[in-house]
């Protein structure tokens, strides 16, 4: 849904359910976790912690593939309690050389304090967005934490009515970031509103991205916006300006 984040007190309400009914609570924190909001784990800004989790992509900052499952003391003593043995494998689990590297990472995020620099520059990049591209006709939505944004795009910005699929807005404003002149890699998302239909680009730079650097995105991003919606669209009718 692009960086769609749960309204205050969802998660809460979540736990309690849980809690109540003897459910495991399981978050996916792949692609917002391990500093990418702004904090270790986006649950820390939800007052709740999970039984379970995953967490992979900010692990090792993309030197390495690797993922990791965490689980709380209580899951780890239902496994002693029981055979003791967490029956999984995979034949490059513990891969030596993508640990190392995870470790490495997470000491330079700490050493250089760098989520610091995800909530400064979180800031900057969300003030930067809003301000420029809050009023343009065809962005809905700009949402999210830290240094994970999303732009949303629509047809009709009173009525927030989406874009029909096939004309594959969010899929052209990627393709035409990926152009020399323009140089921005953009991540695509689309079905934002129903699993159909529904365009947006999420924006999710480095931990140590540069105040330069956030507004050098958010011109090429808007550069990009400009270029898709001033060309005819794969319908062959042009874009409403």
């Amino acid at each position: 849904m692009g960086c769609l984040a749960a309204p205050p007190g969802y998660f809460k309400a979540v736990r309690s359910i849980c809690d109540e009914y003897g459910a495991l609570l399981i978050l996916d924190e792949v692609m917002c976790g391990m500093g990418r909001t702004g904090s270790t784990h986006a649950w820390q800004q939800e007052g709740i912690a999970p039984d379970i989790q995953t967490v992979a992509k900010g692990l090792a900052g993309g030197y390495a593939p690797v993922s990791m499952l965490l689980m709380n003391q209580k899951i780890v003593d239902g496994l002693v309690a029981g055979g003791g043995y967490f029956n999984h494998g995979h034949t490059h689990g513990s891969h030596a050389v993508a640990c190392a590297a995870a470790l490495q990472v997470q000491k330079i995020i700490h050493r250089d304090e760098l989520l610091e620099n995800v909530n400064l520059m979180g800031k900057r990049l969300e003030l930067a967005l809003k301000s420029t591209l809050g009023n343009h006709p065809h962005v809905g939505d700009i949402r999210g934490r830290g240094l994970f944004w999303a732009v949303e795009f629509v047809e009709d910005k009173e009525t927030k009515k989406a874009f029909p699929a096939n004309v594959g807005i969010a899929r052209r404003i990627k393709h035409a970031g990926l152009k020399r002149s323009r140089g921005i890699s953009l991540y695509p998302g689309s079905g934002t509103v129903d699993g159909v239909v529904g365009d947006h680009v999420i924006v999710s730079p480095p931990f140590n991205v540069t105040s330069g650097e956030i507004d050098k995105i958010v011109v090429l991003l808007t550069q990009v916006i400009e270029d898709v919606f001033s060309t005819t669209d794969v319908l062959g009718v042009k874009v409403p300006a």
